[in-house]
């Protein structure tokens, strides 16, 4: 069997698809390798990879990896490892289907038969979380997440400290003291008042406090981690092994949080996950994209002990026009029940992309970019 062809979609919201095609008759795979707001940039790079692919064997996966990965004397960052990260995705849907099995078998078999999610409340500039928290525990979810902050400075104001209590305290009301709250800080706190706030927040008892700073401050782990006993979760901006091994072995992070579209895909993140169960630290893989990304990061789910949650992005704000299930051709495969999400059992990674809608959207395309926010002083925020 040999890879024929790499095919690209844009698609809306804001995604890219790759279709990896061989010349096995009904044998083809599909990965997600996107960097949201740079999706034409990751297409050139996947581009780039494929003529050293072309007429490739698909099933010798690990070489693949390694030969685009380290056949650039320059290597890593989000562009290089998203565009991996959805071929490796889409050789390993190549790889079940040649098997008949599911990618989870192919990597020792299922630990766990279902894994917990979550649901995003409240958007960008989170408000009425309270309701929206109540709504979708009402639909069976468990556990929400939802961002903490509009922007903050450096050093800001108390009222925007007691607005963030006000919103979680009206999640608590609503809901009761046992649905997890996992508070996304998107990287827009800086160090002073990330202090602040871990400690404000500890009452409410969270399931997690994500991103309290840029990952580029990671060393402030150190810091906050002597404010708070909530759980610790990063690594969404986190793109191989090599950039989890100092902030694992600093042992500061409780949850790390790897995206299976920008770090590398199946193969990296499932070395990354059992890189973290030797330091004691959960696994919550970061997806708030399409269905082939949440299908790959449930593949590695299934195969990692370490696992406890998993992100996905049925009705997230992002998703204006085109959501999760749009395109996929049997979208019970992602029926949520009581808080679980069961591990796919088709073969690769048990989806059926429906390539009739998928090429149609591709049609419409999409030029997302986030917003650029500011300060109240015209200076340049964090979104």
């Amino acid at each position: 069997m040999k890879i024929t062809n790499l095919v690209t979609y844009l698609v809306p919201p804001r995604w890219l698809f790759v279709k990896v095609e061989t010349d096995e008759e009904g044998i083809s795979g599909w990965g997600e390798p996107i960097v949201e707001g740079r999706a034409a940039t990751v297409e050139a790079a996947v581009q780039e990879l494929k003529s050293y692919l072309i007429g490739k064997n698909p099933l010798r996966i690990e070489d693949h990896w390694n030969v685009m990965y380290r056949g650039g004397f320059y290597r890593g960052g989000p562009v290089l490892m998203s565009a991996i990260a959805g071929i490796d995705q889409a050789l390993w849907d190549i790889k079940g289907k040649f098997h008949h099995a599911p990618v989870h078998e192919l990597m020792g078999g299922a630990c766990r038969d279902r894994i917990r999610v979550y649901s995003w409340i409240g958007g960008d500039r989170p408000s009425d979380v309270g309701q929206a928290a109540k709504k979708v525990v009402e639909q069976g979810f468990t556990a929400i997440k939802m961002n903490a902050t509009e922007e903050l400075h450096y050093i800001d104001t108390h009222e925007k400290v007691d607005q963030v209590l006000e919103r979680v305290a009206a999640i608590r009301e609503t809901v009761g003291d046992y649905v997890g709250i996992g508070i996304d800080f998107h990287g827009r706190v800086h160090k002073p008042m990330a202090k602040i706030l871990v400690k404000e927040l500890e009452p409410f008892r969270p399931m997690f406090i994500e991103e309290p700073v840029l990952p580029e401050n990671n060393e402030a782990l150190r810091e906050l981690a002597h404010f708070t006993s909530t759980p610790i979760a990063t690594g969404e901006r986190l793109f191989s092994r090599w950039d989890f091994k100092q902030l694992l072995a600093e042992g500061y992070v409780d949850i790390i949080q790897p995206d299976l579209s920008h770090a590398g895909g199946i193969t990296e993140c499932k070395k990354i996950a059992a890189m973290a169960e030797a330091y004691d630290v959960a696994l919550a893989p970061h997806c708030p994209l399409g269905p082939i990304a949440l299908a790959s990061c449930l593949q590695v789910d299934a195969s990692s002990h370490n696992a406890f949650i998993q992100e996905q992005s049925l009705g997230i704000h992002y998703n204006k026009g085109n959501d999760l299930l749009d395109y996929i051709a049997d979208a019970s495969v992602f029926d949520y029940e009581e808080g679980f999400v069961n591990i796919p059992q088709g073969p690769g990674l048990g989806i059926d992309v429906d390539e009739g809608h998928v090429k149609q959207m591709a049609d419409v395309g999409h030029q997302w970019k986030n917003p650029i926010w500011r300060h109240q002083d015209g200076s340049v925020a964090e979104w």
